[in-house]
């Protein structure tokens, strides 16, 4: 059956096939690990049934030797099983960490909305795989041999091992179908809970101003409260089942001594078989109770492998791309429609855009204007390729977007979203987008622009000033000031700034005013989405959107007399439109 494209390009999936010559080495030492396991009862045997019947010192000094040296042999081949798990986390997790990170902030931008949470899943997998709990299933295939030692030494002890072997299995699929469900609905309330958690600290300022902490730790405590009590009933039902295999397995023993101690006395095995054979059948047992013992973070392990495996294959596919020359800027948008991200069918689902088309060159300034939900951060979202429209094309000087590399698109691109928050860093990072190789003067011209030098330089330590923590707040103005030098840097070919003047000041709108103009003098394309007149008095053509539909689109001449004027025309001009 052939693969799924999404499923062979899957780094999950790849960095995982690459473990392999690890898994088999650690198998490999894992065998000699047990077979070393059979050191202890087989030396008690040789003391007992020998030693002591012949009072040789030699034997015995003879025997403590080899012991010694099989023992030394155990401890190395442990380190070395142990360190290879080790670092193949570790190496699992430098393939995987940037790809998982970066799949994590794919998902973010699908309409906001994530299934999957790649990082967090990768360090309980990576945790996993360096714990105690997965040498336990490497045991696991070698109960047989230990089995087989028992049946040696005699029938009915190999017999009454295998059977107590069945009762514990039998317990660990009981425990395994119990808490399975149990363990994949904590996960899932789990980062439900976290989200909760980080959404809220976000929200902080406006949770506490509007008397709503009281509320919101209600909240939080339900949702905590329900989590608590999925991890509970996993805990609970692992314990019961921990508690009987570890008292089984102790009576199992006593057993074992006590049929011993019966054959023993039949003379059909020698004293000393019947302390091998009692720690042989405990050996035999040890790692099904390890397993049970370990079975909720197995459980987390397996259910974060599957969604990591989801998470890699449901991202679509890498296609093939070419570097494409500088653009000049031409933007042209054609039959643009985006729906709402929902589960139901295309024809029920309502339309964010519909059918948007309009087109604009270097150096042209528009404004995208309309009333509250007509589409605006919508269409910057899908203009920059944030979004992906589900109709409808987007062409920046003839390719579309995602001919583009991303890396090289986000070069030529300038984008001032609504919401402006800068991430931990200094502000030159910030402003730099984090380009390790940015360079000062770029950095200084892109804040020259924006009109933010000389309150950069205000600041504590100016450019070098480490801003996104909350021992270093800036007010909103301050944010969309510096998200503006953002979107400046790297003289982008087009740029897209969605309500840029929401929080400043009358300088900050002379300033923002001063950058467009600056930006269409140097060729870029310019599109705002606002409805303050001074900005939309930088631009040349103005676009009216009506319920996700296009009103008015036109040069600004063309469209009012007044730019004052602009949004209650435009206004009119939809409502206008809407009769029709």
């Amino acid at each position: 059956m052939r693969k799924d494209q999404s499923q062979i390009n899957n780094p999950y999936r790849k960095s995982m096939h690459g473990l392999r010559r690890t898994v088999v080495l650690v198998g490999l030492f894992s065998a000699a690990i047990n077979i070393l396991m059979l050191t202890g009862p087989l030396y008690m045997l040789q003391v007992y049934d020998r030693v002591l019947s012949s009072g040789s010192v030699a034997t015995l000094q003879g025997l403590f030797v080899i012991v010694v040296i099989l023992y030394t042999f155990l401890g190395i081949y442990e380190l070395l099983r142990t360190r290879l798990l080790s670092r193949a986390s570790y190496r699992l997790d430098t393939q995987i960490g940037g790809p998982a990170f970066s799949s994590w902030l794919d998902m973010g931008i699908v309409d906001g909305q994530s299934r999957y949470y790649p990082v967090r899943d990768l360090e309980v997998v990576r945790s996993f795989m360096a714990s105690p709990a997965i040498l336990g299933l490497f045991d696991l295939p070698w109960i047989p041999i230990f089995l087989a030692v028992v049946f040696f030494i005699h029938p009915w002890l190999g017999w009454l091992t295998v059977a107590g072997a069945a009762v514990v299995a039998i317990v660990a699929l009981l425990n395994q179908f119990v808490t399975q469900r149990v363990v994949a609905g904590a996960m899932s309330n789990d980062s439900d809970e976290r989200s909760f958690v980080e959404r809220s600290h976000r929200n902080a300022e406006v949770i506490v101003s509007l008397g709503m902490k009281g509320m919101i730790t209600d909240r939080w405590k339900k949702m905590h409260q329900q989590n608590l009590a999925h991890n509970q009933r996993a805990v609970e039902w692992s314990e019961v089942f921990t508690s009987f295999s570890k008292a089984f397995r102790l009576l199992l023993q006593s057993t074992l001594l006590t049929v011993g101690a019966y054959l023993a006395l039949a003379q059909e095995i020698s004293p000393g078989m019947i302390i091998a054979g009692s720690i042989i059948a405990g050996r035999a047992l040890a790692p099904v109770d390890q397993v049970i013992g370990q079975w909720r973070s197995i459980g987390r392990a397996k259910e974060a492998h599957r969604r990591l495996l989801l998470a890699f294959d449901s991202l679509p596919a890498e296609k093939p791309r070419v570097d494409l020359p500088q653009p000049t800027g031409r933007l042209k948008v054609i039959n643009l429609t985006k729906m709402t991200p929902d589960n139901s069918s295309i024809s029920d689902r309502a339309r964010i855009l519909d059918r948007v088309s309009f087109e604009v060159g270097p150096g042209d300034g528009l404004a995208v204007i309309g009333d509250s939900a007509a589409g605006k951060s919508s269409l910057a979202r899908l203009l920059v390729g944030a979004w992906q429209p589900d109709a409808g094309e987007i062409r920046l000087d003839g390719a579309t977007l995602d001919q583009w590399k991303p890396a090289d698109l986000g070069r030529y691109i300038g984008y001032l979203p609504q919401t402006v928050e800068m991430l931990p860093g200094t502000i030159a990072e910030n402003i730099a987008r984090f380009d390790p190789e940015a360079k000062d003067q770029d950095v200084i011209e892109a804040a020259k622009i924006a009109g933010v030098h000389d309150m950069i330089l205000g600041m504590p330590d100016g450019y070098a000033t480490y801003i996104g923590i909350s021992a270093q707040p800036l007010s909103g103005g301050q944010n969309q000031r510096l998200g503006l030098a953002r979107a400046l840097y790297g003289q982008p070919k087009f740029v897209v700034l969605d309500e840029p003047n929401s929080n400043l000041d009358t300088i900050g709108d002379e300033a923002l005013v001063v950058a467009v103009n600056t930006l269409r003098r140097r060729g870029a394309a310019v599109i705002i989405m606002s409805h303050r007149p001074n900005v939309i008095s930088s631009v040349n053509h103005i676009l009216a959107l009506h319920k996700g539909r296009v009103a008015k689109f036109g040069e600004k001449s063309d469209m009012v007399a007044n730019t004052s004027d602009v949004t209650s025309q435009v206004d009119v001009l939809a409502a206008r439109k809407s009769r029709l």
